[in-house]
């Protein structure tokens, strides 16, 4: 999550993020967030959000305690791909007076990706030399295209995370700034959908009821991953446990897995 943030942040930074880290040159821990101006909704987790990396998780509550650091007056949200943050965020819990509610998803990145980023989680992964198959799309009904602003609130009715002015207005950020990809149906109107987020992740992805089980979401992301990949982003998304439609999807896109390793605390002054 962070590298994802440091990509966009290198590429004109469209989210207006910094990063700090706990010593220069030598760094242990970083955190990317927004600038204070941008935080002035202390209600709006969906901007008050910190993604972290550390290479001493066991060591860094005394750095992410900083009051300079995180406001623990808001509701906030930490994103990590390291579970073992949790103790040093329960135990600022304590401290700061928060409630924290942790969240694990499986963490997935394309073969492509895996590939040059992290090989070693391809050893013990048994591959298809034949590829990826998407299903045939009848394109005299159905569309490929990116989503508009307008979608938003289409989006934000079926985001497991969203469904409120605050995920609405995000939502239209991420449109306006990122990437995305859906299918527009006989009506012109996206029946399936993949968003990125200011993390680098694809994610919020969705189909309207009537159109599940055809096939139509595996092909809008695997059509989005190629191109992200062919722009160099380094992409990732993640998979509730108990969503197991999508992971299934994820295995057939060869979309390598790595449980545990999606995280988010939702934070909560008391």
């Amino acid at each position: 999550m962070v590298y994802g943030t440091v990509f966009h942040m290198n590429r004109g930074n469209p989210f207006n993020l910094k990063a700090l880290v706990d010593k220069w040159p030598d760094f242990n821990t970083v955190v990317v967030c927004p600038r204070e101006q941008d935080m002035t909704d202390d209600l709006d987790h969906y901007t008050n959000s910190y993604q972290i990396y550390s290479k001493d998780p066991q060591n860094c509550q005394e750095f992410l305690g900083s009051p300079e650091l995180i406001n623990w007056k808001q509701h906030l949200q930490i994103q990590s791909s390291q579970p073992s943050l949790n103790e040093a965020i329960q135990n600022l819990a304590a401290i700061k007076a928060f409630k924290v509610k942790q969240t694990q998803c499986i963490l997935y990145m394309p073969f492509e990706i895996a590939k040059n980023l992290a090989p070693f989680l391809l050893e013990s992964k048994n591959i298809s030399p034949s590829g990826v198959k998407t299903k045939t799309i009848n394109q005299e009904m159905f569309k490929l295209s990116s989503m508009d602003v307008t979608h938003a609130d289409l989006v934000n009715k079926f985001w497991y995370f969203g469904g409120n002015e605050r995920s609405q207005r995000f939502i239209e950020r991420c449109i306006q700034t990122f990437p995305s990809s859906c299918l527009l149906g006989p009506e012109g109107t996206p029946v399936c959908w993949s968003l990125m987020d200011h993390t680098g992740e694809m994610r919020m992805a969705g189909t309207l009821p009537e159109y599940r089980q055809q096939g139509f979401v595996t092909y809008v992301i695997y059509s989005q991953c190629q191109n992200l990949i062919k722009l160099g982003f380094p992409i990732y998304s993640h998979v509730d446990y108990r969503n197991e439609a999508m992971q299934r999807m994820s295995y057939n896109l060869q979309h390598i897995p790595i449980p545990r390793s999606w995280n988010q605390w939702n934070c909560v002054p008391l």
